[in-house]
Protein backbone atom coordinates (compact mmCIF):
# COMPACT_ATOMS: atom_id res chain seq x y z
CA UNK A 1 0.00 0.00 0.00
CA UNK A 2 2.82 2.39 0.87
CA UNK A 3 4.55 1.72 -2.48
CA UNK A 4 1.26 2.29 -4.37
CA UNK A 5 0.71 5.54 -2.47
CA UNK A 6 4.21 6.71 -3.34
CA UNK A 7 3.67 5.76 -6.97
CA UNK A 8 0.42 7.69 -7.08
CA UNK A 9 2.14 10.71 -5.54
CA UNK A 10 4.90 10.45 -8.13
CA UNK A 11 2.33 10.20 -10.89
CA UNK A 12 0.47 13.20 -9.51
CA UNK A 13 3.66 15.26 -9.50
CA UNK A 14 4.57 14.13 -13.02
CA UNK A 15 1.09 15.03 -14.29
CA UNK A 16 1.15 18.42 -12.58
CA UNK A 17 4.55 19.19 -14.09
CA UNK A 18 3.60 17.87 -17.53
CA UNK A 19 6.40 15.29 -17.59
CA UNK A 20 4.35 12.37 -18.92
CA UNK A 21 4.28 11.68 -22.66
CA UNK A 22 1.12 10.86 -24.57
CA UNK A 23 2.30 7.23 -24.79
CA UNK A 24 2.82 7.06 -21.03
CA UNK A 25 -0.63 8.53 -20.42
CA UNK A 26 -2.21 5.99 -22.77
CA UNK A 27 -0.44 3.16 -20.94
CA UNK A 28 -1.64 4.45 -17.58
CA UNK A 29 -5.19 4.86 -18.89
CA UNK A 30 -5.19 1.12 -19.64
CA UNK A 31 -4.32 0.33 -16.02
CA UNK A 32 -7.75 -0.60 -14.71
CA UNK A 33 -6.40 -2.28 -11.56
CA UNK A 34 -5.84 0.96 -9.65
CA UNK A 35 -8.82 3.31 -9.42
CA UNK A 36 -6.54 6.04 -8.07
CA UNK A 37 -4.56 6.07 -11.31
CA UNK A 38 -7.76 6.30 -13.33
CA UNK A 39 -8.92 9.29 -11.29
CA UNK A 40 -5.57 11.01 -11.84
CA UNK A 41 -5.72 10.39 -15.60
CA UNK A 42 -9.33 11.62 -15.78
CA UNK A 43 -8.42 14.78 -13.90
CA UNK A 44 -5.40 15.37 -16.11
CA UNK A 45 -7.60 14.96 -19.20
CA UNK A 46 -10.08 17.50 -17.86
CA UNK A 47 -7.25 19.95 -17.24
CA UNK A 48 -5.86 19.43 -20.75
CA UNK A 49 -9.32 19.92 -22.27
CA UNK A 50 -9.82 23.08 -20.23
CA UNK A 51 -6.40 24.38 -21.29
CA UNK A 52 -7.22 23.74 -24.97
CA UNK A 53 -10.54 25.56 -24.61
CA UNK A 54 -8.81 28.49 -22.92
CA UNK A 55 -6.14 28.66 -25.62
CA UNK A 56 -8.85 28.70 -28.29
CA UNK A 57 -10.81 31.37 -26.41
CA UNK A 58 -7.70 33.52 -26.00
CA UNK A 59 -7.03 33.30 -29.74
CA UNK A 60 -10.60 34.44 -30.42
CA UNK A 61 -10.23 37.30 -27.95
CA UNK A 62 -7.05 38.48 -29.70
CA UNK A 63 -8.30 38.44 -33.28
CA UNK A 64 -8.78 42.23 -33.47
CA UNK A 65 -5.40 42.91 -31.84
CA UNK A 66 -3.74 40.30 -34.08
CA UNK A 67 -5.06 41.98 -37.21
CA UNK A 68 -3.63 45.32 -36.11
CA UNK A 69 -0.32 43.80 -34.96
CA UNK A 70 0.10 42.10 -38.35
CA UNK A 71 -0.28 45.52 -39.97
CA UNK A 72 2.56 46.85 -37.83
CA UNK A 73 0.43 48.64 -35.27
CA UNK A 74 2.23 47.90 -32.02
CA UNK A 75 0.45 50.00 -29.42
CA UNK A 76 -3.19 48.91 -29.42
CA UNK A 77 -5.16 50.23 -26.45
CA UNK A 78 -8.30 48.55 -25.21
CA UNK A 79 -10.69 51.05 -23.60
CA UNK A 80 -13.75 50.46 -21.45
CA UNK A 81 -15.79 52.09 -18.70
CA UNK A 82 -17.83 50.83 -15.76
CA UNK A 83 -20.46 52.46 -13.60
CA UNK A 84 -23.02 53.81 -16.07
CA UNK A 85 -25.99 52.26 -14.27
CA UNK A 86 -25.37 52.93 -10.54
CA UNK A 87 -27.22 55.62 -8.63
CA UNK A 88 -24.07 56.67 -6.75
CA UNK A 89 -20.36 57.05 -7.23
CA UNK A 90 -18.16 58.00 -10.17
CA UNK A 91 -17.99 56.45 -13.61
CA UNK A 92 -14.54 54.88 -14.08
CA UNK A 93 -12.69 54.06 -17.30
CA UNK A 94 -9.44 52.29 -18.09
CA UNK A 95 -7.13 51.97 -21.08
CA UNK A 96 -4.72 49.04 -21.46
CA UNK A 97 -1.98 48.44 -24.03
CA UNK A 98 -0.84 44.81 -24.14
CA UNK A 99 2.47 43.75 -25.72
CA UNK A 100 2.35 42.18 -29.18
CA UNK A 101 1.39 38.52 -28.93
CA UNK A 102 0.43 38.78 -25.27
CA UNK A 103 -2.26 36.60 -23.75
CA UNK A 104 -3.34 36.50 -20.11
CA UNK A 105 -5.16 33.38 -19.03
CA UNK A 106 -8.71 33.83 -17.66
CA UNK A 107 -9.05 37.50 -18.67
CA UNK A 108 -12.63 38.06 -19.80
CA UNK A 109 -15.47 40.56 -19.63
CA UNK A 110 -15.38 41.80 -16.03
CA UNK A 111 -19.13 41.17 -15.66
CA UNK A 112 -18.53 37.44 -16.20
CA UNK A 113 -15.91 37.22 -13.45
CA UNK A 114 -16.26 37.07 -9.69
CA UNK A 115 -14.85 39.85 -7.53
CA UNK A 116 -12.14 37.43 -6.37
CA UNK A 117 -11.15 36.61 -9.95
CA UNK A 118 -11.02 40.30 -10.92
CA UNK A 119 -8.88 41.13 -7.91
CA UNK A 120 -6.50 38.28 -8.79
CA UNK A 121 -6.27 39.26 -12.46
CA UNK A 122 -5.82 43.03 -12.01
CA UNK A 123 -2.16 42.90 -10.84
CA UNK A 124 -1.35 40.39 -13.58
CA UNK A 125 -2.76 42.79 -16.17
CA UNK A 126 -0.82 45.72 -14.74
CA UNK A 127 2.37 43.62 -14.69
CA UNK A 128 2.02 42.40 -18.30
CA UNK A 129 0.75 45.63 -19.88
CA UNK A 130 3.03 47.93 -21.85
CA UNK A 131 0.96 50.77 -20.43
CA UNK A 132 -2.31 51.23 -18.55
CA UNK A 133 -4.26 54.07 -16.99
CA UNK A 134 -7.46 54.47 -14.98
CA UNK A 135 -9.52 57.67 -14.87
CA UNK A 136 -12.94 58.79 -13.74
CA UNK A 137 -15.67 61.40 -13.85
CA UNK A 138 -17.20 62.58 -10.60
CA UNK A 139 -20.85 62.57 -9.59
CA UNK A 140 -20.92 66.34 -10.16
CA UNK A 141 -19.64 65.88 -13.72
CA UNK A 142 -22.18 63.12 -14.36
CA UNK A 143 -25.02 65.37 -13.22
CA UNK A 144 -23.72 68.28 -15.28
CA UNK A 145 -22.81 66.48 -18.51
CA UNK A 146 -25.16 63.43 -18.35
CA UNK A 147 -23.83 59.90 -17.96
CA UNK A 148 -23.10 59.27 -21.64
CA UNK A 149 -20.85 62.31 -22.02
CA UNK A 150 -19.29 61.76 -18.61
CA UNK A 151 -18.38 58.16 -19.45
CA UNK A 152 -16.88 59.31 -22.77
CA UNK A 153 -14.85 61.93 -20.91
CA UNK A 154 -13.61 59.33 -18.41
CA UNK A 155 -12.43 57.13 -21.31
CA UNK A 156 -10.70 60.08 -22.94
CA UNK A 157 -8.92 60.87 -19.68
CA UNK A 158 -7.76 57.27 -19.41
CA UNK A 159 -6.39 57.28 -22.96
CA UNK A 160 -4.62 60.61 -22.39
CA UNK A 161 -3.12 59.32 -19.13
CA UNK A 162 -1.34 56.41 -20.83
CA UNK A 163 2.43 56.72 -20.63
CA UNK A 164 2.70 56.11 -24.39
CA UNK A 165 0.75 57.36 -27.40
CA UNK A 166 -1.50 54.53 -28.59
CA UNK A 167 -1.62 53.91 -32.34
CA UNK A 168 -5.13 52.45 -32.36
CA UNK A 169 -8.00 52.21 -29.87
CA UNK A 170 -10.35 49.26 -29.48
CA UNK A 171 -13.34 50.62 -27.59
CA UNK A 172 -16.33 48.86 -26.10
CA UNK A 173 -19.43 49.91 -28.07
CA UNK A 174 -18.51 53.54 -28.78
CA UNK A 175 -15.86 55.98 -29.93
CA UNK A 176 -13.80 58.15 -27.60
CA UNK A 177 -14.46 61.79 -28.55
CA UNK A 178 -11.69 64.37 -28.70
CA UNK A 179 -9.00 61.80 -29.49
CA UNK A 180 -7.26 61.85 -32.88
CA UNK A 181 -6.08 58.24 -32.59
CA UNK A 182 -7.74 55.82 -35.05
CA UNK A 183 -10.26 53.70 -33.23
CA UNK A 184 -12.65 50.81 -33.65
CA UNK A 185 -15.90 50.52 -31.71
CA UNK A 186 -16.79 46.90 -30.91
CA UNK A 187 -20.29 46.03 -29.72
CA UNK A 188 -19.80 43.70 -26.76
CA UNK A 189 -16.09 44.44 -27.00
CA UNK A 190 -15.35 43.48 -23.40
CA UNK A 191 -16.21 39.90 -24.36
CA UNK A 192 -14.54 40.00 -27.79
CA UNK A 193 -11.21 41.76 -27.25
CA UNK A 194 -8.59 40.84 -24.66
CA UNK A 195 -7.40 44.44 -24.42
CA UNK A 196 -10.90 45.77 -23.77
CA UNK A 197 -11.58 42.95 -21.29
CA UNK A 198 -8.38 43.84 -19.44
CA UNK A 199 -9.48 47.48 -19.31
CA UNK A 200 -12.91 46.48 -18.01
CA UNK A 201 -11.28 44.52 -15.17
CA UNK A 202 -9.01 47.37 -14.10
CA UNK A 203 -11.89 49.85 -14.22
CA UNK A 204 -14.22 47.55 -12.27
CA UNK A 205 -11.66 46.79 -9.56
CA UNK A 206 -10.89 50.50 -9.17
CA UNK A 207 -14.56 51.49 -8.95
CA UNK A 208 -15.39 48.72 -6.49
CA UNK A 209 -12.56 49.93 -4.25
CA UNK A 210 -13.89 53.49 -4.42
CA UNK A 211 -17.38 52.37 -3.45
CA UNK A 212 -16.04 50.27 -0.57
CA UNK A 213 -14.20 53.34 0.72
CA UNK A 214 -17.36 55.45 0.38
CA UNK A 215 -19.28 52.80 2.33
CA UNK A 216 -17.12 53.42 5.39
CA UNK A 217 -17.79 57.17 5.25
CA UNK A 218 -21.51 56.86 4.38
CA UNK A 219 -22.84 53.94 6.36
CA UNK A 220 -26.33 52.59 5.93
CA UNK A 221 -26.49 52.58 2.12
CA UNK A 222 -24.69 49.28 1.63
CA UNK A 223 -22.26 50.63 -0.99
CA UNK A 224 -19.81 47.87 -0.11
CA UNK A 225 -22.39 45.29 -1.22
CA UNK A 226 -24.15 46.72 -4.29
CA UNK A 227 -21.48 49.27 -5.32
CA UNK A 228 -24.12 51.95 -5.89
CA UNK A 229 -26.46 49.99 -8.17
CA UNK A 230 -30.20 50.40 -7.66
CA UNK A 231 -30.85 47.22 -5.73
CA UNK A 232 -33.85 46.82 -3.43
CA UNK A 233 -31.51 47.26 -0.46
CA UNK A 234 -30.10 50.49 -1.87
CA UNK A 235 -33.52 51.94 -2.76
CA UNK A 236 -34.82 51.15 0.71
CA UNK A 237 -31.81 52.91 2.27
CA UNK A 238 -32.35 55.89 -0.03
CA UNK A 239 -35.97 56.22 1.09
CA UNK A 240 -34.96 55.99 4.73
CA UNK A 241 -31.81 58.14 4.73
CA UNK A 242 -32.21 60.33 1.66
CA UNK A 243 -29.35 60.87 -0.82
CA UNK A 244 -25.78 61.47 0.31
CA UNK A 245 -23.23 63.69 -1.42
CA UNK A 246 -22.18 60.85 -3.73
CA UNK A 247 -25.61 60.10 -5.18
CA UNK A 248 -26.35 61.13 -8.76
CA UNK A 249 -29.08 63.78 -8.53
CA UNK A 250 -29.78 63.52 -12.25
CA UNK A 251 -30.95 59.90 -11.90
CA UNK A 252 -34.71 59.55 -11.46
CA UNK A 253 -34.77 57.37 -8.30
CA UNK A 254 -32.48 59.88 -6.56
CA UNK A 255 -34.14 62.99 -8.00
CA UNK A 256 -37.51 61.78 -6.70
CA UNK A 257 -36.15 61.88 -3.15
CA UNK A 258 -34.46 65.27 -3.41
CA UNK A 259 -36.37 68.23 -2.05
CA UNK A 260 -37.47 70.57 -4.85
CA UNK A 261 -35.50 73.81 -5.08
CA UNK A 262 -37.84 76.61 -4.01
CA UNK A 263 -37.41 80.08 -2.52
CA UNK A 264 -38.18 78.69 0.93
CA UNK A 265 -35.23 76.27 0.59
CA UNK A 266 -32.89 79.24 0.17
CA UNK A 267 -33.88 81.06 3.36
Amino acid sequence: MAKTARTLNELRMALNEGHLSARALARLAADDRRPGVQRLIARAQRHRDAARRETKRQAQMLRFEDELWRRGVRFVAGVDEVGVGPLAGPVVAAAVVLPVGCSIEAVDDSKKLSATARTRLAPRIRERAVAYAVASCSVEEIDELNIYHASCLAMRRAVEALGIAPEHLLVDARHVPGVATPQTALIGGDGRSLSIAAASILAKVERDQIMTTLAAAHQGYGFERHKGYGTALHLAALRQLGPCAHHRRSYAPVAALCAPRTDSNLR
